[in-house]
């Protein structure tokens, strides 16, 4: 498979991995077409690195995001798709077939399936880069483990940055949740979780404005924005959940999108190029739930089979 005219044709194509990418190959795979997923570079996306999903229905006790990837995978494969560990680089959506270039080749694409994800927000302050790795992170279940009987920050207020908390406390010896407004976002039973546990404690109305540290995380800077107090406050390491930019820069000026990047679709999961659809985080800046991106998978290979078929009469 190379570009010297041996792209690889295929009938339905899906960029991602993640519940939205498996769940539309498996759907796409029992309509007999073949579908290929590029996995893009987190295999199972987001969700595969969520130590435990308490909320997708069927399990009870809670599975591990990894876990729930590997399951999606077996199911999608079990009925034919083919699943390549490769990332799309490059698209042309000007005509059909698509163009798409990956690192291992060429494919041309009859429909598209955009399951591109999204990628954590950065808070974009000083020491927060340089550290990257030595005590800032932006995955809990990554990094958890080696801030055993340490003191840990979290920054954010919605559902990932109360659930990441509460995770942190088996290992930290203590958790302190940051958020820039007076009351936090996240659901309320997660809110009871963190507020009832002996290891949280929080600040509002508060941001940071520097990361602190030579070798590795020492403190943070922070900013009272009611007072306007600046504060040092010490710290082993920072955990940042702020919200996420969709991974759609390689659609810029080939797909309709709002305002912060995510795919414009209709209520069939179509974008505005006719054989092009979108499911899961790049296209959902609202819901993002794994059922949910699972959903729209499954909806938007119901739909490309459609298109496909009537493409054929």
């Amino acid at each position: 498979m190379n570009s010297n005219g041996n792209a690889n044709h295929v009938k339905v194509l899906v960029l991602g991995s993640g519940p939205a990418g498996l769940s539309a190959a498996l759907y796409a795979a029992r309509a007999e077409l073949a579908p290929v997923v590029l996995t893009g570079i987190q295999l199972g996306g987001q969700a595969a690195l969520t130590y435990t999903i308490e909320n997708y229905p069927g399990f009870p006790e809670g599975v591990g995001g990894a876990q729930l990837g590997e399951l999606f995978q077996k199911q999608a494969e079990h009925f034919g798709a083919k699943v390549e560990f490769d990332t799309a680089s490059e698209v042309d959506l000007s005509q059909r077939p698509f163009k798409v270039k990956a690192d291992g080749g060429e494919y041309l694409a009859d429909s598209l399936i955009i399951s591109t994800g999204a990628d954590p927000n950065k808070l974009k302050v000083p020491g927060e880069e340089e550290l990257t790795g030595r005590g800032v992170s932006y995955c809990a279940t990554c990094d958890g483990w080696f801030f055993k009987d340490k003191k840990v920050v979290i920054v954010g207020g919605g559902d990932s940055a109360l659930e990441e908390g509460l995770f942190i406390t088996r290992y930290a010896s203590s958790v302190t949740v940051i958020h820039r407004r007076a009351e936090f976002r996240a659901s309320p039973i997660l809110q009871v979780r963190a507020t009832e546990h002996p290891k949280m404690s929080f600040i509002f109305d508060t941001v940071v404005t520097e990361v602190v540290g030579k070798e590795k995380v020492e403190a943070l800077r922070l900013k009272n924005l009611k007072t306007g107090d600046e504060t040092v406050f010490e710290t082993d390491g920072v955990f940042i959940f702020i919200g996420h930019t969709p991974n759609t820069q390689m659609f810029k000026g080939q797909l309709e999108m709002d305002n912060l990047g995510y795919i414009k679709i209709n209520d069939r999961m179509q974008a505005s190029k006719a054989g092009v659809f979108a499911a899961g985080e790049a296209a959902d800046s609202h819901f993002r739930q794994v059922v949910t991106s699972a959903g729209m998978g499954a909806a938007a290979a119901i739909e490309a089979t459609h298109f496909l078929e009537a493409q054929a009469d």
